[in-house]
């Protein structure tokens, strides 16, 4: 999968699921990934332009979104249980699959590099 897609998807997922979860919990916080979500959208186009800067930003938001349902989220969740953990493992499968995309990208990005030097 390409990184741009990956992210397409990841950030979709996140509004989605956002959206989601306020409603079912009425709860503000469930705003936190609507927000990475459409900062990640925005930020699709210079993914797939393979523009660096825009990529890395677009990682780094990947990883801090997916460390906080991991390490902040998720316990919760596991406790919970029901509709509360699939609204948690979704967007950290999407997420791991955004961040192994990333990685793809930028290696084959560095093979590139290195082939024409």
């Amino acid at each position: 999968m390409k990184a741009h897609v990956a992210n397409l998807l990841n950030a979709s997922v996140l509004v989605i699921i956002g959206l989601w979860g306020y409603f079912e919990t009425s709860s503000n916080t469930a705003f936190i990934p609507v927000g990475f979500g459409v900062v990640l959208l925005l930020l699709t186009g210079g993914v797939k332009k393979e523009n660096k800067v825009i990529a890395h930003v677009a990682v780094l938001l990947t990883l801090l979104i997916l460390l906080a349902m991991l390490g902040m989220r998720l316990p919760k969740a596991l406790t919970a249980g029901g509709m509360s953990l699939v609204r948690t493992i979704i967007p950290i499968v999407t997420g791991v699959l955004a961040m192994v995309a990333f990685i793809k990208s930028f290696i084959a990005a560095r093979k590139a590099r290195e082939q024409k030097a």
